[in-house]
């Protein structure tokens, strides 16, 4: 069984709802950076409050900052993880790569979850997020509206800053610009563990598409 994953994709492709389920039904620990910064900035930090500039534009935080924040949690917890979202850029990836090495804990598996960005742009407009556990909501699939409790940790759910119409179109350029490019680093120098799924369509099918690559 595969130990430690990278999954990539665009904004809204379901990321962070296939790692809960990957983690939950294999024990692999659920990583995502993007939930652990965001708890920074609920919480006022001051690498929240940096991070949270970088957001509100519809940007990715810098490589330092992200970097900083797995390595940190890879010492504690050891190389067993499913990144959700990172790496992000090539520099990351690369940063990755080193820190593994030195862990003698290469990768397993890195999974791109492929969406049309039609699609992308009505996940976006209708999602809602835990500011406390990370967790992500279809308002209309689900009828919750801001302000409802989460139903996972009860905490309110509330619409990320940078879920508009407005950082959308920079959002999807920086993940074509700097992210893209992480899957073509992936293809050339680990071409074995690099898989791609379309995310367009069911859940449930995605998620056996990931078991099977779990256990192949």
């Amino acid at each position: 069984m595969k130990s430690r994953i990278v999954l990539l994709g665009p904004p809204a492709s379901g990321k962070g709802t296939q790692a809960d389920r990957i983690a939950s039904a294999f024990g692999v620990p659920h990583v995502s950076t993007g939930a652990l910064l965001r708890s920074e900035c609920a919480r006022g930090t001051s690498l929240g409050r940096e991070a949270d500039e970088w957001t509100r534009k519809g940007l990715l935080v810098p490589d330092e900052l992200a970097v900083r924040i797995v390595t940190t949690w890879m010492q504690s917890n050891g190389p067993r993880f499913l990144f959700d979202g990172f790496p992000r850029t090539v520099g990351q990836a690369e940063n990755l790569d080193a820190s593994l090495v030195a862990m003698k804990a290469p990768l397993d598996l890195v999974v791109l979850l492929e969406v049309p960005e039609d699609e992308i742009r009505r996940r976006i407009l209708d999602r809602l997020s835990c500011m406390k556990c990370g967790a992500t909501y279809a308002a209309a699939l689900h009828g919750h509206a801001v302000g409802d409790p989460c139903p996972r940790c009860g905490s309110p759910l509330v619409r990320r800053n940078d879920d508009t119409e407005e950082t959308l179109a920079q959002r999807l350029d920086v993940y074509r610009r700097m992210t893209l490019p992480v899957v073509a680093y992936y293809r050339e120098n680990s071409p074995g563990i690099l898989h791609r799924i379309d995310a367009s369509g069911e859940s449930d099918a995605i998620f056996a598409e990931l078991s099977r690559l779990m256990n192949s």
